[in-house]
This record gives C-alpha cells, structure tokens and sequence, in this order.
C-alpha cells in the first residue's frame, strides 16, 4: 500500500506543478469575469463580440474543470489509500494505473496549452542562403513537411508556391488544418540548416545550405486587425502549377504588400480572384498579429535580461547528410542517426523534446 500512495502523491505533485505552470487559477478567474460580463444587460449589444466572449468562456470551463477533476480525483484516490487495508489493494491499484494514464496524457496536453496552439496553421519555407542548394533544401523539406502532415493526421493545402530557377523552390506557404497544428509545428519556426556533397557542384564537393521557416495561428475571422486600404498595395498574376485550366488563363493569383512593414503575402489556389484576395488577406492578418505577439515578447525578454536574437546565421537544427549522417536540434540537444528517416518525416521526436523543454521552463 505504501507504494500506491508513494506514486498517487507524486501524480499529485505532477499536476499541481502543471496546473500552476498552465495558470489555471487565472482561468478560473477569467471564467469568473466573462461571466460577470455575461450578466450585464448590454452584453448581447454586440452579438458578434458576444458570441465570441461565450465561446471563449466554454473552452475555458471545460479546460480548468478536467483539471480540477482530475486534481479531486487524485486527492480522493490518496486519501483512501492513506486509510484502506489490504482488501482494498488491488481495487486501488487499478485506480492507480488508470490515473498514471490519465496524468501522462494531460502532461502532454499541458505542452499545448498556449493560447492559440489548438488553432489552424499557415506554414512557409523559404530558401536561404546556398544557391540553387538551398533552393533545392527548400523543396526537401517542403516533402519533409507534407509527408510528416500525412503521417500524423493533418491536411495540407499549398497556398502559394515559387518555384526555383533551376531546381527546387524559392518560397512555399501551406495551409494547415487539424487539432493542435500551430502547437505542434512552433517547434519548427527558424533556420534549418542541410550539410551535404552537393549535387548541382560538378566537383562533387560538400555544401552548407540554410532555409528558414516561419509560423503564424490560422485564426482567421478571430484576428482583430485592421488594414486601412491606403497601406497595401493589391497585385494579380497569373498563377502557376496545378490548379485546373482557369488557372492558366487568368490573372487569378494576388499578391498583397503591407506597405508599412513590407510584408508580402501570395495565395494563388483559390478559384477566383476574390477568393485569393480574401484569402491572402487573412494570411496578411495573421502575419501583423504574430508580428506583434512576437514584438511583446522581445520587450518582455528584453526586460528580463534574455537574448532574443533571432538572427539568420542561428539555426535550430542541422541536417548533416556527409561525412557522417546525423540531424540535431540545437535547442535541445536531440540526435539521430537515421537523416534519411527525418527526411521522411519522422520529426516526432524533436516536436515532442521541444514542447517538454518549454513546459519545463
């Protein structure tokens, strides 16, 4: 009996330590301001506003009560093991062994618990330095992407695709739809780095090519952001690759430049040119707001003594295909051996050490 209760008061630690970490207590109190809000007599003034404050207080109610309900079912498990006799054992040990499951999967949901990591995502590759290497990088890792997508259940949708001069890619951005996708793929955002005998030298000689990715939340009509006409500029082409005939024929594909930050946003895999505009237009939004939440946090760290370089030169990971084969993250240190199997698609391993290193502070 003495072991139950050693592993029911260790649970219990586990999850006082991730609820404090995931700050459900201010949930709580967040749940308890948008109700006060409810209750006001203007509150359905807005109904759009409205909606979207009773949408938010649903999520968070069910997130903090599985919380405490698994807290409650802790507490109560312990406190019966703490009293029981023997005849109690086994019917306390199944108990035990359900919540070892429960706590490790809500530890991994505790890795997803930022404020927009259960969205959607818009995912972009660009080539870096190195060439037509580089470009061609650009377009490994884009397979490297899509097949990992397949494999752990999301849907991929290429937005905007750029091809290379001679091979590869110069830029691609996708649209990715699925539980968690911005949670997942945050691991991912930055400089990745190929090391290689490159196949484009005729001398055979090794290359270091570098393409860098970039992330934003997918949370479209929830964005508030406004765009004022006079600070973007509107292009359309014609788009290329596949599509269907009428993408060949007609200047279907928009471009839309951000004139006070000189961000540029493509999306040519709409049928219509208004469909691509809104479209672009959403992704532009998404763009100004990661923008801003990731300016806040350089001040925030900035305040607090951290290095927020962010440079080019500062890869997050390096896939090194000669002399030897190895793919590391430089965040946290993860190897393997098998480059090949990465290369495939197999990234769950540097997702996952990620993800604990930031739950883990």
């Amino acid at each position: 009996m003495e072991n139950l209760v050693n592993q029911l008061t260790e649970f219990q630690s586990q999850i006082d330590e991730l609820m404090g970490r995931i700050n459900i207590a201010g949930k709580a109190r967040q749940i308890e301001d948008l109700e006060s809000e409810a209750s006001q007599s203007e509150f359905w003034n807005d109904p759009e506003a409205a909606q979207r404050a009773m949408q938010q207080l649903s999520k968070l109610k069910a997130l903090v009560d599985k919380w405490r309900s698994l807290a409650e079912r802790i507490a109560d498990a312990l406190e019966l093991a703490e009293i029981a006799d023997a005849d109690m054992q086994e019917e306390l040990a199944e108990e035990t062994d359900a919540l070892r499951e429960i706590v490790e999967a809500m530890s991994f949901q505790a890795m997803l618990s930022g404020d927009y990591d259960g969205e959607d995502a818009i995912f972009a590759i660009h080539a870096g330095a190195g060439g037509v290497d580089a470009q061609d990088w650009a377009e490994m890792m884009e397979r490297m992407y899509l097949r990992w997508m397949e494999q752990n259940g999301f849907k991929a949708e290429i937005l905007d695709r750029s091809g290379g001069d001679e091979a590869g890619l110069k830029s691609v951005t996708v649209s990715v739809k699925g539980d968690y996708a911005f949670g997942y793929l945050q691991s991912e955002e930055g400089v990745h780095r190929l090391v290689r005998l490159s196949p484009f030298d005729s001398a055979h000689r090794r290359h270091t090519s570098f393409a860098k990715v970039e992330l934003w939340p997918d949370i479209q009509t929830d964005i508030e952001i406004e765009v004022a006409d006079k600070d973007v500029r509107i292009d359309t082409y014609r788009a290329s690759g596949a599509g269907g005939q009428h993408v060949q024929k007609n200047d279907t594909a928009v471009r839309i430049t951000h004139l006070p930050t000189g961000v540029v946003v493509q999306c040519q895999n709409q049928r219509s040119q208004a469909q691509n505009r809104d479209r672009a237009m959403q992704i532009l939004k998404a763009r100004l707001f990661e923008m801003e939440r990731a300016r806040q946090e350089a001040e925030m760290a900035a305040l607090k003594g951290e290095n927020v370089d962010a440079g080019w030169g500062n890869q997050i990971r390096s896939y090194v295909l000669h002399p030897y084969q190895m793919v590391k993250d430089h965040r946290t240190s993860v190897e393997i051996g098998n480059a090949n199997g990465v290369l495939d698609g197999a990234l769950n391993a540097f997702i996952e050490a990620y993800l604990r290193q930031k739950i883990s502070g």
